[in-house]
């Protein structure tokens, strides 16, 4: 069987021009990276906002297991899908971060014949833009610490800066370290963290700016730190927002890509969905709405995280109105939630399916609850049964969703044509009245409640000495009115990792929050989330090298 890496190495793609082209692009609308990756231009990105939007189209999935769902390879084969049958389809997805690419959970560009290409490059370098990131944020915490030096004429708390740095790599001893340390000419000797660049605020920023001078004004508005009397310091205070608008002038141009079978993708922005939003950027999914007919993006994990993130800050933020749902499951998963051991998900156990098909159960209840028809998927395993596949079907059509089987791992795009038919039939005969799930006016507490109850099925929501001190102090400084981006476990709907199913009458603890001003919400803290993954013992990387022609090998 072949890799991901061999099938994307033997792919005949298309000179990027070309699928530009498709789209109506010419060669003065792109900015090329290579062969085979650009950038779209901002003046082309301007002269097309008054053009008409397609349908809009979100996969999401169930909450992951070891056994694997196959979200971003089944949105890659759907866009395939429903360009073999004739629609104008687009794909815009996420950018991945090199610390799961070296780490444990793999890459973004999908998998088996339903993958984007140049995929090395896609989860390596690309073009840039986390490296940006990355620089535009480490240089915002140099100045800042600088500003300490030359005199602190702002007089920033140094035990209250909440600016972290960041780097794109899983390295669990920077989350808490020390610095200044030598003489009194390497600066002021104080604790520091760094989190991974996909959990960074300026990432989320670079996803949800509207244009360059929305991306300056939330640049401006992010807090660094507090002054010694408590008040708010932030990057614009401390005249970082210039020379970090210098650095990422080019990243918030989206990236345009091709799949194996040539449909164009707007891969672009990557934060993490337990941590942060979880969505492609706001530029990419715009663009992609003005090109096509329909555009298939997707959201991070879970539809606890990732499409609860997507329906109640990035839509609302964007203007966004979702006409349909794709809901990803695996037979496998399924019998995982339902009790089976990871070594006895190729069995026939249609008990346990029973009972582990209540969390796929939950996700089409919550999607439902903010008025958007739901299509489910199961991508398929040569191990799945017809009695198994016929247990789930029948299951998905008795809540009124339309239900159809993905093969685009094996297949391509001829596999997702069932999936495709469907989401048509939805989009063609199921009316969307997409609402946000909460009024964001209201009380922080109320918001979360909100979420906890609808959407993770909790009984009640505790919180710690400092979560409650910190959610009166973002209140009284005037941003009680944001949105929630909770950062919860993936594996689970609770905040207990171990509660698989559908959890019920649990208490959902937040130990603590903060304000992403710039990007516009408030970060609630569960459970042990952490902002800086580490290594696994058997990293991904120990399998990854290069041979003698340059040719990547071992990335999956």
């Amino acid at each position: 069987m072949k890799t991901d890496i061999e099938i994307a190495s033997e792919a005949k793609m298309e000179p990027i021009a070309e699928v530009a082209h498709k789209l109506g692009l010419t060669d003065d609308d792109i900015e090329l990276h290579g062969k085979y990756k650009c950038k779209i231009s901002e003046e082309y990105l301007r002269s097309i906002q008054n053009n008409r939007d397609g349908k809009l189209v979100l996969v999401t999935a169930i909450n992951p297991t070891p056994a694997g769902e196959g979200k971003t390879t089944t949105s890659i084969g759907l866009a395939m899908g429903l360009t073999r049958l004739g629609k104008r389809a687009t794909l815009a997805l996420r950018e991945p971060s090199l610390g799961p690419c070296f780490g444990l959970k793999g890459g973004a560009a999908g998998g088996g014949y339903s993958q984007v290409v140049p995929m090395d490059e896609l989860n390596l370098h690309f073009t840039g833009d986390f490296h940006a990131i990355t620089s535009a944020n480490n240089l915002c915490a140099a100045i800042l610490d600088n500003h300490i030096q030359q005199g602190n004429e702002l007089k920033i708390d140094t035990r209250n800066i909440v600016l972290k740095r960041c780097e794109d790599m899983n390295d669990r001893v920077l989350r808490n370290i020390v610095v200044g340390l030598g003489s009194k000419a390497d600066g002021y000797v104080r604790e520091d963290h760094f989190v991974i660049t996909v959990a960074s605020e300026i990432m989320a920023i670079l996803c949800l700016a509207n244009d360059i001078e929305d991306l300056r004004a939330r640049l401006s508005r992010m807090v660094v730190a507090y002054d010694t009397s408590g008040n708010i310091v932030t990057a614009d205070d401390i005249h970082a927002v210039g020379a970090m608008m210098a650095l990422l002038k080019d990243a918030i141009k989206p990236n345009l890509i091709q799949t194996l079978e040539h449909t164009p993708a707007l891969v672009h922005g990557g934060p993490f969905a337990n941590i942060a939003h979880g969505c492609n950027s706001v530029r990419a999914t715009k663009t992609a709405l003005k090109l096509s007919d329909i555009t298939i993006t997707e959201a991070g994990f879970g539809a606890d995280l990732g499409a609860e993130k997507f329906l109640d800050i990035k839509c609302p933020m964007a203007g966004l109105n979702p006409d349909a749902c794709v809901i990803v499951a695996t037979v496998r998963a399924l019998k995982y939630n339902g009790g089976v051991a990871k070594e006895d998900l190729s069995v026939e156990n249609i008990e346990a399916l029973g009972r582990g098909i209540v969390n796929l159960e939950k996700h089409i209840d919550n999607i439902g609850k903010y008025g958007i028809p739901v299509v489910v998927t199961l991508n398929a395993f040569d191990t799945d049964t017809e009695e198994e596949l016929e247990y789930v079907r029948n299951f998905c059509l008795n809540k009124g969703c339309d239900f159809a089987l993905s093969k685009v791992w094996a297949q391509g795009g001829e596999g997702g044509e069932e999936l495709a038919r469907a989401v048509i039939n939805t989009l063609e005969n199921k009316k969307s009245n997409y609402r946000p799930l909460y009024d964001p006016a209201l009380p922080i507490h109320e918001k979360i409640g909100i979420i906890a109850r609808e959407i993770y099925g909790a009984k009640d929501v505790s919180y710690s000495d400092a979560a409650s001190k910190k959610m009166a102090q973002l209140s009284k400084q005037g941003f009680g009115n944001l949105p929630i981006c909770m950062a919860k476990t993936q594996y689970s709907l609770s905040d207990d990792p171990t509660l698989l199913g559908r959890p019920v009458d649990f208490t959902l603890n937040v130990r603590d929050m903060y304000v992403s001003a710039g990007a516009g919400f408030i970060v609630a803290l569960t459970g042990n989330i952490m902002t800086m993954p580490g290594l696994p013992k058997r990293p991904a990387a120990f399998d990854i090298d290069v041979d003698e022609n340059g040719k990547i090998t071992g990335l999956f």
